[in-house]
């Protein structure tokens, strides 16, 4: 199976985004660490995603970005050259039914956890503050860039009730919108540039992250867990 990256990129760390397979991504201190994680990566996402997978892969670097920013706690602001131009009604459906799906298992994931509050991790700060510890915590924080991610391209989206009908209620937003298909790129906050197809990219990259992260935590502390993101 062919793998197209975008890596993204600075002397602390790397972040390789599977640019055919939106939201999959690994990362690692150095390139070969970020590599050697793809095939699990890939298997992983394919199961989510229901997509055939024979646990071959093939990887080819289709794009480079140098960042200033804190790669290495997942601080990205890529965006691929793939989400320019316009977008087909199919294309979109297919990208918004993976978002969708992404905000459904996540909260499946969450609710599943009998202990939301309690947590095996220590407290520490990156760049954008106090690292969620708890179940409650990291579902809180995923579920906030809801409004955040739909304001950069002018959408205005709330983040209640649930992670899952805040982002339908999003998408009935932007769909009100007679040209949302043109996929225009806007500059967004701190300078840099979104589009539709990003942001749906970006939801479910950044559940991956936070559902891995509570769900390796859940584990530990409340032993076998759901995991509908077969990690």
């Amino acid at each position: 199976m062919k793998v197209f990256i975008v890596k993204e990129y600075n002397k602390n760390g790397y972040l390789l985004y599977f640019d055919n397979f939106p939201g999959a991504y690994t990362r690692g201190k150095t390139l070969e660490e970020a590599l050697l994680k793809i095939p699990f990566e890939l298997e992983s996402y394919c199961r989510w995603a229901n997509i055939p997978f024979d646990g071959k892969t093939e990887t080819k670097i289709v794009q480079e970005k140098l960042s200033d920013l804190h790669i290495c706690d997942a601080d990205s602001e890529v965006l691929f050259d793939s989400e320019k131009g316009a977008l087909s009604m199919e294309d979109y459906k297919l990208l918004k039914h993976y978002a969708l799906k992404s905000a459904q298992d996540f909260l499946k994931l969450y609710l599943s956890i009998p202990d939301k509050n309690g947590t095996v991790l220590f407290p520490r700060k990156t760049f954008y503050g106090q690292v969620p510890v708890t179940a409650n915590e990291m579902y809180e924080h995923t579920k906030n860039v809801n409004g955040y991610y739909f304001s950069e391209i002018g959408v205005i989206a709330n983040n209640e009730p649930d992670i899952y009908v805040c982002r339908l209620n999003g998408f009935a937003e932007l769909e009100k919108q007679a040209y949302f298909l043109l996929n225009t790129v806007v500059d967004g906050s701190y300078g840099e540039q979104w589009s539709l197809k990003k942001i749906l990219r970006r939801f479910i990259w950044h559940d991956r992250i936070h559902a891995k992260a509570m769900w390796r935590m859940a584990t530990k502390l409340c032993g076998k867990i759901e995991n509908p993101f077969y990690f």
